[in-house]
């Protein structure tokens, strides 16, 4: 089998309407579609990530809460592989985004930090992280 990239992330939310703010406005993707399921009582929303690949965003009632952060089995994280930390940093702090302490990866020597989504999904910041 020979993969050639991945195509999407989902993410399950518990408040639609404060992810789907958070989402495009707080983190700036673009809204591919945006579907209402009657038959689930389920929003998806299709978001356009640069380089190609997509998160959709699911809302389900009842869903269960992540059990912990951020070491649940399971999907760890989301990562985004930015151009300038520091510039990212500031315009989610100007948004009201809480953002841990820069971390230096001991492998790559590279500058990262995480911050949440409105559910708590740990969301990564990678700097100069080049194409593999």
């Amino acid at each position: 089998m020979q993969l050639s990239g991945i195509h999407h992330v989902a993410v399950i939310c518990s408040d639609y309407v404060r992810s789907k703010q958070f989402y495009t406005e707080v983190l700036g993707l673009r809204v591919i579609a945006e579907t209402y399921r009657e038959a689930r009582q389920s929003y998806k929303l299709d978001l356009a990530i640069p380089g190609g690949a997509e998160i959709e965003l699911f809302s389900f009632p009842g869903s269960p809460a992540r059990p912990s952060y951020p070491e649940a089995q399971g999907l760890r994280h989301l990562a985004f592989k930015v151009a300038d930390l520091d510039e990212c940093i500031s315009e989610l702090q100007s948004k009201g985004v809480n953002v841990e302490p820069v971390r230096l990866n001991d492998m790559t020597h590279r500058r990262f930090t995480f911050f949440a989504d409105p559910d708590g999904l740990p969301i990564e910041l990678c700097e100069g992280a080049e194409e593999k």
